[in-house]
């Protein structure tokens, strides 16, 4: 299964495989500086009872929001940490934004990561929105088990080579 995974693919087409097969940190160091800027989001959706409790700022931990906001900036600035093969940025912006739904009993977690450098910002600001929702989970675990984690995905991306990209569904 392995060998088929390699075989039905150009090793050029993964460029974090070199041309045997094995992982290895992409090369950049060729690559101009530009401005880079990634959006990702995804949703939490939960009973509506925990989003009542988020909303009034009054789950048992705190302001859930709040500190979503921060783990959410700490993800992005500790990206390399976590992704092996990620190179470590120098972040010039992380901005988060929480939107809740009452209809959808859900809240939106949308990031957008900025920096100036020789590679992109995509897995930046999609761990980043992970880390948030993750964080109001265990923030509000206590009053609902079942909360889901969705729909995390990159919206955009711009600068670099591959110029500016638009998810065709984005929201």
């Amino acid at each position: 299964m392995y060998l088929n995974f390699f075989t039905s693919f150009h090793m050029t087409d993964l460029t974090h495989f070199d041309k045997q097969g094995q992982a290895h940190m992409v090369d950049v160091s060729a690559k101009m500086p530009t401005v880079r800027v990634a959006v990702a989001q995804g949703q939490i959706t939960m009973q509506a009872s925990t989003l009542a409790l988020i909303a009034q700022g009054q789950a048992g931990k705190g302001d859930v929001l709040g500190v979503a906001r921060i783990a959410a900036i700490q993800g992005a600035k500790r990206t390399s940490d976590l992704i092996p093969l990620c190179h470590p940025l120098a972040l010039s912006k992380v901005a988060v934004v929480f939107e809740i739904d009452d209809v959808a009993c859900a809240v939106t977690c949308r990031v957008t990561a900025q920096t100036v450098g020789p590679t992109g910002v995509e897995m930046e600001a999609l761990t980043a929105v992970q880390v948030g929702l993750l964080t109001i989970y265990d923030m509000c675990k206590a009053a609902d088990r079942g909360m889901v984690i969705t729909d995390v995905k990159l919206l955009e991306k711009q600068g670099g080579k591959s110029g500016h990209w638009v998810r065709g569904d984005a929201q």
